[in-house]
C-alpha cells in the first residue's frame, strides 16, 4: 500500500495587493509544519471538462480568459489573473486526486479547497470552482460512491454548495456555521444547524453529537467530504466564535473517528481560517491534520 500523502496547491501562488485579507501565507505554512509527518504533493490541476458538469461552461469561459465584471471580481474577493484561475484550479484538483485516497486509505487530504461559496455561475468569498460539489459529482458518477455527504464544518455556510446539490438525492449538504454571518442571505441545506455567536468548545461538541450524529447515521454516507474549516477559533477575522485550539482539535478527532468507525472515507479539505494571528491560523489548521494522522495510524 502507497504512503499516506496531502495534496497541496501551496507552489501555486497568484498577486495580491499589499494588506490583502486572503491567508495565502497559510498553505505553505502548513505544508513545512506536516512535512516530517507525511508526504506532500502538488496537486493535479482540475480536468476542465469536469468542472463543466457542475459551473456553467460560458461563465467558466470567461472567467478563464479574464472577461469578468468589475462587479463579479469584488463578489470573488480576490483580483483576476491567469495565476488566481490556475490556483483555483489546482486547489479543485487536490480534492478530487484525493478521492484515490480515501479509497485506500480510509482518508484523502487536500491542504486548500473547501470553496463552498461558488455557485453554478457565480463566484463569491475566494471560492470560484466549488470542489467539495465537484467531489461529489465526480464519485457519484464515476461509481466511486452511491451516497455522499458534504460536512461543512466552517463558520460560514455552505450556500453554493447547498445550491448546486439541491437536486441531487445521492448527496446530503450538511452545514454548522455561524447563524449571523456571512453569508447574510443563507440557502437551504439538507440540514442547517446556525449556531450563535461566541459558541465554546463544549456547545460545539454537544452540536456535533446531538445534531450532526444522527444525521450521519440516517444518511449513512459511503463517502464524506469534510471542510475543516478554522474560522471557528476564538479571535478569527471573519468568525464569531470561541473555540480553542483543543476545541478545533476535538472536533476534527470527532469527525475522523466517527467516519473510521463507521467505514466511511473521508476526504479533508481545509477552508477558512483568518485568524488576526497568523501562526494560529497555521497550527489550527495543521493539528486539524495532525489528529487525523493518528486516527488512521
Amino acid at each position: 500500500m502507497p504512503p499516506l500523502r496531502a495534496f497541496s496547491p501551496a507552489a501555486y501562488v497568484f498577486p495580491l495587493p499589499e494588506g490583502h485579507r486572503f491567508p495565502q501565507y497559510k498553505y505553505a505554512g502548513v505544508v513545512e509544519r506536516l512535512r516530517d509527518r507525511l508526504t506532500v504533493v502538488d496537486t493535479p490541476g482540475l480536468d476542465w471538462a469536469l468542472a463543466e458538469e457542475v459551473h456553467d461552461p460560458a461563465w467558466l469561459r470567461r472567467w478563464r480568459f479574464g472577461d469578468v465584471t468589475r462587479e463579479e471580481v469584488r463578489n470573488f474577493g480576490l483580483p483576476w489573473s491567469p495565476e488566481v484561475v490556475e490556483r483555483s484550479r489546482r486547489a479543485a484538483g487536490g480534492t478530487i486526486a484525493a478521492l484515490d485516497d480515501a479509497w485506500t486509505h480510509g482518508w484523502g487530504i487536500n491542504l486548500a479547497g473547501g470553496t463552498h461559496h461558488a455557485f453554478r455561475d457565480r463566484a463569491e468569498g475566494f471560492s470560484l470552482l466549488n470542489d467539495a460539489a465537484l467531489a461529489a459529482r465526480y464519485a457519484l458518477h464515476e461509481g466511486l460512491a452511491r451516497r455522499v455527504l458534504i460536512l461543512d464544518l466552517d463558520v460560514h455556510q455552505g450556500n453554493g454548495t447547498a445550491s448546486l446539490l439541491r437536486a441531487e438525492s445521492r448527496a446530503f449538504t450538511l452545514s454548522v456555521h455561524g447563524e449571523r454571518n456571512y453569508p447574510f442571505r443563507k440557502e437551504v441545506s439538507d440540514l442547517d444547524v446556525g449556531l450563535p455567536d461566541g459558541v465554546t468548545d463544549d456547545e460545539y461538541l454537544e452540536v456535533l453529537d446531538r445534531r450532526v450524529r444522527p444525521a450521519l447515521e440516517t444518511f449513512r454516507p459511503d463517502l464524506v467530504v469534510y471542510l475543516a474549516g478554522v474560522d471557528v477559533l476564538a479571535g478569527d477575522r471573519f468568525g464569531r466564535f470561541a473555540l480553542t485550539l483543543d476545541g478545533v482539535e476535538r472536533r476534527s478527532a470527532w469527525v475522523y473517528g466517527w467516519c473510521r468507525a463507521a467505514g466511511v472515507p473521508v476526504v479533508s479539505t481545509m477552508a477558512g481560517g483568518y485568524n488576526r494571528d497568523p501562526a494560529l491560523t497555521v497550527e489550527a489548521h495543521a493539528r486539524s491534520v495532525e489528529v487525523g494522522l493518528d486516527v488512521f495510524a
